[in-house]
């Protein structure tokens, strides 16, 4: 059994940082992807950017491109989303995800995901 567990969330204002954290525990595979989606109140859920745990392969959402990143920690149980140049539009819950059993390409859609945390609010002011 996997345990997914977010933290970092916050109010911030625009323009500002913040770094969301995903601390993984339980069977670890040598073959996974890791995933942050969010999703805002009355809005469906979106990918907003994973990393294939062993290769380091990443893959983001165009609308945080080059303001987001994601990486994985060097004890290799925890996942960071450094989030800079926040706008309102990204206030959302994230949630951080794990893919055990990851295709070809890199999971992008939030059926692909097998393990969820509760998720971490992230609320951006104007």
């Amino acid at each position: 059994q996997v345990q997914l567990v977010e933290s970092g969330g916050g109010l911030v204002q625009a323009g500002g940082s913040l770094r969301l954290s995903c601390a993984a525990s339980g069977r670890t595979f040598s073959r996974c992807d890791m995933g942050w989606f969010r999703q805002a109140p009355g809005k469906e859920r979106e990918f907003v950017a994973a990393i294939r745990w062993i290769i380091g392969y990443t893959v983001y959402a165009d609308s945080v491109k080059g303001r987001f990143t994601i990486s994985v920690g060097s004890a290799k149980n925890t996942v960071y989303l450094q989030m800079n140049s926040l706008k309102p539009e990204d206030t959302a819950i994230y949630y951080c995800a794990q893919d055990v059993n990851s295709s070809p390409t890199i999971g992008t859609e939030e059926t692909e995901y097998e393990y969820w945390g509760q998720g971490t609010q992230v609320t951006v002011s104007s």
